[in-house]
């Protein structure tokens, strides 16, 4: 159990900030170990158009344009989200793009 630095009778204000702060860091260490980065959504583009390819190839071309329509589904409806949140542009389709194929970060 941590000790607190301002005995039994803690206050409330610093007991306050110090759980804030805690919060804080353990959300940007999130953030910094969940980011999607730029050259790993463009592999999962490729990814998703080859899987595309080789489902279009084995099981005809309407699965394959399934594979590849569900990808861009989710990408128009993130970027969207990014439009109705104000993010309009170049950062918004980037946002989209990161969201949508940035997934490959993690295989």
């Amino acid at each position: 159990m941590e000790r607190w630095p301002e005995g039994p009778s803690a206050d409330p204000k610093a007991a306050r900030e110090r759980y804030d702060s805690g919060i804080r860091e353990s959300r940007k260490a999130w953030r910094e170990a969940t980011k999607a980065t730029l050259p790993a959504a463009h592999f999962g583009l490729g990814t998703v158009t080859v899987a595309s390819v080789i489902v279009g190839l084995s099981a005809g071309p309407v699965p394959g344009l399934l594979v590849a329509g569900a990808f861009t589904a989710l990408f128009l409806v993130a970027h969207t989200v990014m439009i109705l949140r104000g993010v309009r542009g170049p950062d918004g389709v980037r946002r989209a793009y990161l969201l949508t194929f940035g997934w490959t970060n993690w295989i």
